[in-house]
C-alpha cells in the first residue's frame, strides 16, 4: 500500500487500465495515507470517500466502451476548497460559508469525473484564495511537509502539500496571482498555469475573466500533462474555453523536443530576489546549456505591472465576492480581503481601462521576447518558505512592500502577460527548503512549456524525492 502511493500518476493509471488495481483499492490506499499524514500538515481537511466508492462502484459497473486517450480509469484527485463538489462541503475558506454544501460541481470537475477522476477530498485554500500563505479561521494552517514550521505558499497550498506527502496522485488548483506556482516551489511540487481559457471553469459572475484559470497539479511533469490532458477542451458554458490539442501533452513531455533559445531572467527586472534562490535559479537556467540549447540573460522592463495587476484583481474581488458580501458579513472577513474589496468598489472606468490599456503593452513586450526566445526562465517566488506565522512578508531585501499580494511579484507579472507558467522544483536550500524554477512560454503554447520543464526534470532528478513524509523543524 505504501509503495503505491509513491508512484506516479501515470504508473496508477497504467495499474488501473489494465485492471491490476481497482479505484476502490486506491481509495482505500488513500485514505490510509490521509489518516497517516495528515494530521501534521492540515492538507486534506474536508474528504469525502463515502461519495468516491460510490463514484468508483460507477465506473467499474459501467466502463466506457471506448474510453478517450485522456482517461483516468478511476485515479483518486484532490480538488481545491474554492471549487464546488456536488454534495460536498465548500467553504472557500471562510467562515461565511463554512457549513456550505455545494448543490453542483464546477465545470472544471464535471469534466475531471466524465474523464475517469474520483474525488476522494477538498484541499486546503485561504479564505477566498486571497494570499500566498494557506491559512484561514475554518480549518487553520497548512503547513509545509519539509519544515512543518514554514509555509507552503498559496493560495493552492492543500493541493500542494498533498501530493508532496502522498495522499493524492493529482489534484487541481487556481491561480490569479500565482497560486499554483507558489505552492508548488515551495513544496517540491510541479503546478501549471496555463492560459486563460485551457481549462473550462463555472460558473463564475466574470465569464470573460483571462485572469484568473485553473490548472492541474502533480509530483512530477508528466503527470501535470496527464492531468492537463484530462482538464482542455471546449465547454459551452465557457465562452473563452479553447479545444483540446490536436496531440495531447502527455505525447509532448513522452517526446519532448529541445527549445533553440532560452531568455533568463534573475529578477523580472528589479525585483528583490534572496541571493540563495538566485543563485540557485541561475544554476538550474544555465544547466540547459548542457543540451545544447543557447542560455541568455535578459533585461525586461516591467515598471507599472504591479499596478495594473492590483487594479485588475480588486476589479474582480468586486464581482466575485462584491458589497453585499461586505456589509453583511464584514466581521467574518479577514483584513486582506476586505482590503480588496474596498480597493475595487473605490475604482473608476477610467482606472480599469487604464489597466486594461497597460495590460496590452506587456503583452505586446513579450509578443516580441518571444519571437526571439522559446522560453523564458527565472526564479517562481524571490523568497525561500518563511515561518508560516507570517501572514505576508511586509518588506524583502530592502524593499518595504505597498500590499499583501506585493511579494508575489515574481508570479503575478507573468499572470498580467496571459502567457502560460509553470514551476519546476530546481533545488534547496541550505537549511534544505525547495526552491522552484518558473518557466513561461508564448500564448497557448503549454505543448512547449511541458516539453522543456521535461526535459529539466529529467536532469535535475528532484522529482524523485517526492512524496515526503512530514518533517518537523529540527530544533523541535
Amino acid at each position: 500500500m505504501d509503495e503505491l502511493s509513491k508512484m506516479t500518476a501515470g504508473q496508477m493509471v497504467s495499474l488501473l487500465k489494465g485492471k491490476e488495481i481497482t479505484p476502490l483499492d486506491l481509495i482505500d490506499i488513500a485514505e490510509q495515507r490521509i489518516n497517516a499524514v495528515d494530521g501534521s500538515v492540515n492538507a486534506m481537511p474536508t474528504v469525502c470517500f463515502d461519495r468516491a466508492r460510490e463514484h468508483a462502484r460507477q465506473i467499474m459497473g459501467h466502463p466506457p466502451a471506448d474510453p478517450p486517450g485522456h482517461y483516468l480509469y478511476g485515479l483518486p484527485i484532490a480538488v481545491k476548497d474554492l471549487c464546488d463538489v456536488k454534495g460536498v462541503r465548500t467553504t472557500y475558506g471562510s467562515p461565511i460559508l463554512k457549513d456550505n454544501i455545494a448543490q453542483q460541481s464546477d465545470i472544471l470537475v464535471q469534466v475531471l469525473e466524465k474523464n475517469g477522476a474520483i474525488v476522494v477530498g477538498k484541499s486546503n485554500t485561504p479564505e477566498f484564495g486571497a494570499g500566498g500563505n494557506t491559512f484561514n479561521e475554518v480549518f487553520g494552517a497548512t503547513l509545509n511537509p519539509w519544515n512543518t514550521d514554514k509555509t507552503c505558499g498559496g493560495s493552492s497550498g492543500g493541493s500542494a502539500v498533498a501530493l508532496a506527502t502522498g495522499q493524492v496522485w493529482l489534484a487541481t488548483g487556481s491561480d490569479l496571482g500565482g497560486s499554483l506556482r507558489i505552492p508548488a516551489s515551495f513544496c517540491s511540487v510541479i503546478g501549471l498555469r496555463p492560459s486563460p481559457g485551457r481549462i473550462a471553469s463555472g460558473p463564475r459572475p466574470f465569464l470573460f475573466d483571462s485572469m484568473g484559470v485553473d490548472g492541474p497539479m502533480g509530483r512530477c511533469v508528466r503527470d501535470v500533462a496527464l492531468m492537463l490532458d484530462a482538464q482542455a477542451g471546449h465547454h459551452p458554458a465557457d465562452p473563452l474555453s479553447l479545444p483540446a490539442p490536436a496531440v495531447s501533452y502527455r505525447e509532448a513531455v513522452d517526446h519532448p523536443v529541445k527549445p533553440a533559445k532560452v531568455a533568463y531572467s534573475p529578477d523580472l527586472g528589479g525585483i528583490p530576489v534572496d541571493p540563495e534562490v538566485a543563485a540557485i535559479c541561475r544554476k538550474a537556467a544555465e544547466s540547459f546549456s548542457a543540451l545544447g540549447v543557447a542560455v541568455e540573460e535578459v533585461d525586461l522592463d516591467l515598471s507599472g505591472v504591479e499596478d495594473i495587476f492590483n487594479t485588475l484583481r480588486a476589479f474582480l474581488f468586486t464581482g466575485y465576492i462584491g458589497r453585499q458580501v461586505l456589509e453583511n458579513h464584514r466581521d467574518k472577513l479577514k483584513p486582506e480581503v476586505i482590503w480588496n474589496i474596498e480597493k475595487g468598489l473605490k475604482l473608476s472606468a477610467q482606472d480599469v481601462a487604464a489597466a486594461e490599456i497597460a495590460r496590452a503593452q506587456v503583452y505586446r513586450k513579450f509578443y516580441d521576447l518571444f519571437g526571439e526566445y522559446d522560453v523564458l526562465l527565472c526564479p517562481t517566488v524571490l523568497t525561500k518558505p518563511f515561518d508560516v506565522g507570517i501572514r505576508y512578508l511586509e518588506q524583502f531585501g530592502g524593499k518595504k512592500f505597498d500590499t499583501y499580494v506585493s511579494w508575489l511579484m515574481m508570479t503575478f507579472a507573468i499572470t498580467v502577460t496571459s502567457c502560460p507558467a509553470i514551476s519546476v522544483p530546481c533545488g534547496f536550500s541550505a537549511d534544505g527548503l525547495p526552491i522552484g524554477l518558473q518557466m513561461v512560454t508564448a500564448a497557448q503554447r503549454e505543448d512547449l512549456l511541458l516539453s522543456t520543464a521535461a526535459l529539466f526534470e529529467d536532469m535535475a532528478g528532484l522529482h524523485r524525492l517526492v512524496p515526503v513524509n512530514p518533517r518537523p523543524a529540527k530544533s523541535s
